[in-house]
């Protein structure tokens, strides 16, 4: 009997082991774009980002539900002064090689993300250098106050610096060359999960790294990630069971999915801002007709663009209910934005074309325009559609539309006379946007997606108080002054604030960010 006993507890005991294994579960998911690289530091971009998120840790986090910002791999954070900011590191972490996370590795990897081929720049702004103090503690110091820097710090993923010595991958990879480095194919950070194995176009596969240090909500132990570019095969995948989730599903399947008893949406408005940038640096357009000056330099020729767009029809007509048209370049939850300054120029072609007469285009122009064709809903038929708009008012865009992959590279190296871009803001503070798209390019992350190269004095003073401005009203003011300054000298043509469809099986429970990642941490597959 007692032995019977004794067999019963073990089997119990294993049993309650096995539980949590047996109810985990695989996730399977897509959307229409892959990740450009797997180096953290080398390519700002949303989904990436996100992506990387699975694998890399950052000091802080935004909390999926609130977005106030958590600690991560710091514990705990101090100002020493206003331009010193200390951070108690977290203890007992491990990388997925096995190694310890150290003060090394965020002193290593906050100082990879200021170098030169970095395009993280942006979230290290006003960061003057970073310090070991020992082990598990570092210094942040600061050129100025800086009111953003924790939501910065939540863009900045920390890599092994013992892994990026050995591997060659101690600067980012430049994507603007073609020479990868070691970090581009592969991955080693502190995160919930490691990649397995990377195709590019073809498919990720994660799986549960059992020695993290955190406590996950969500039971999903395998993660496969398929970039799918036509909507329709996206689709068929989902309804088939081969993905359980879409992250951004064609309007025109909505409300079929809505009626699936076994499909569910979940919907929000997006951070994003959907706009059009212009090559206003150039003296000759390549491609175009006009020869010895540049069209775009004239704000009347970039305002009569910008009326020529009917951006109500493109959220009625192509974005079916997933853009709601924005007349400035950042969403409404995010700071310095007004109602009043995020009201668009009518939309009106007679006024196009009196503008266009007056700049000395009677008969408009030729210009060269690029899309992306796999980045945001319905980026290409919007493309088309102001490509038809521009034509009734004499402008003939000879459109051309890359995947992402090698669309983001090429209007990096400024090749592209206007581009469409669309802009989310981590930091949910105008600065973020302002200073990558407007500010004049210069060092850091000053302009540096500003691809276009505008240029206003003006601007330029803004942008510079803004960073080190603690005064919140008075801050707040000149955010909103730098956004009208964009609107007044059409610096872009902004469209349209996304809003975020994600269309997955019934039996998937996850939370809908306004940034449009998916949190694995907290996906639940029944």
């Amino acid at each position: 009997m007692q032995a019977r006993l004794r067999f019963l507890s073990m089997t119990a005991a294993a049993l309650l082991l096995l539980a949590p294994a047996l109810h985990a579960r695989p996730f399977k998911w897509a959307s229409q774009g892959d990740v450009a690289t797997w180096d953290i530091h080398a390519e700002n971009n949303g989904l990436q980002n996100g992506i990387h998120a699975s694998v890399y840790e950052s000091l802080v986090h935004h909390n999926s539900r609130t977005f106030a910002v958590e600690p991560v791999l710091a514990t705990s954070w101090k100002e020493i002064s206003p331009t010193q900011v200390r951070f108690v590191l977290r203890q007992g972490v491990k990388f997925h090689d096995g190694s310890a996370f150290t003060a090394d590795d965020a002193v290593f990897s906050l100082q990879r993300a200021m170098a030169k081929t970095s395009t993280f720049t942006l979230f290290t702004q006003g960061i003057r250098q970073v310090v070991k103090v020992d082990e598990y503690t570092i210094d942040v110091l600061l050129s100025a106050p800086n009111p953003v820097l924790l939501r910065q710090l939540t863009e900045l993923r920390i890599m092994s610096r013992a892994w990026a010595l050995k591997n060659r991958s101690v600067e980012p990879r430049d994507m603007k060359g073609r020479d990868e480095n070691f970090a581009h194919r592969n991955a080693m950070g502190t995160g919930p999960y490691t990649l397995e194995s990377w195709q590019p176009d073809v498919k990720m596969v994660f799986k549960r790294n059992p020695h993290w240090w955190g406590t996950m909500e969500g039971n999903v132990t395998e993660i496969v990630y398929t970039p799918i570019k036509s909507a329709a095969t996206r689709m068929a995948a989902l309804l088939s069971g081969e993905v359980d989730m879409v992250l951004d599903p064609a309007p025109q399947d909505l409300a079929r999915l809505r009626a699936n008893p076994e499909m569910k949406v979940v919907d929000g408005l997006e951070f994003r801002t959907i706009f059009l940038g212009m090559d206003q640096f150039r003296e000759e357009l390549p491609g175009s007709n006009v020869q010895g000056r540049n069209p775009l330099k004239d704000v009347r020729v970039r305002r009569a663009l910008y009326q020529a767009i009917d951006a109500e029809a493109i959220a009625r007509n192509i974005m079916r209910g997933l853009g709601k048209p924005n007349g400035t370049l950042v969403a409404p939850m995010v700071a310095g934005h007004t109602e009043a300054v995020g009201k668009r120029l009518p939309y009106s072609v007679e006024a196009a074309k009196k503008l266009l007469a007056e700049a000395g285009y009677p008969d408009g122009f030729e210009v060269d325009f690029a899309c992306p064709n796999n980045r945001y809903v319905n980026d290409e038929a919007i493309c088309q559609a102001v490509t038809a708009m521009w034509s009734r008012v004499g402008v003939r865009a000879k459109l051309r539309t890359l995947p992402l992959a090698t669309y983001f590279p090429m209007i990096q190296r400024y090749e592209a006379s206007i581009y469409m871009l669309g802009w989310g803001v981590p930091t949910f503070d105008a600065l973020n946007t302002l200073q990558s798209l407007v500010r004049t390019v210069g060092a850091g992350a000053d302009g540096n997606y500003n691809l276009g190269r505008y240029s206003h004095p003006r601007m330029d003073y803004l942008v510079d108080r803004i960073k080190g401005e603690t005064d919140a009203p008075v801050r707040t003011r000149m955010l909103t002054e730098a956004l009208q300054l964009s609107n007044d000298t059409v610096s872009h043509i902004p469209l349209h604030d996304q809003v975020i469809p994600w269309a997955m099986k019934r039996n998937v429970d996850l939370v809908h960010r306004a940034d449009n990642r998916v949190d694995v941490r907290m996906v639940r597959v029944h």
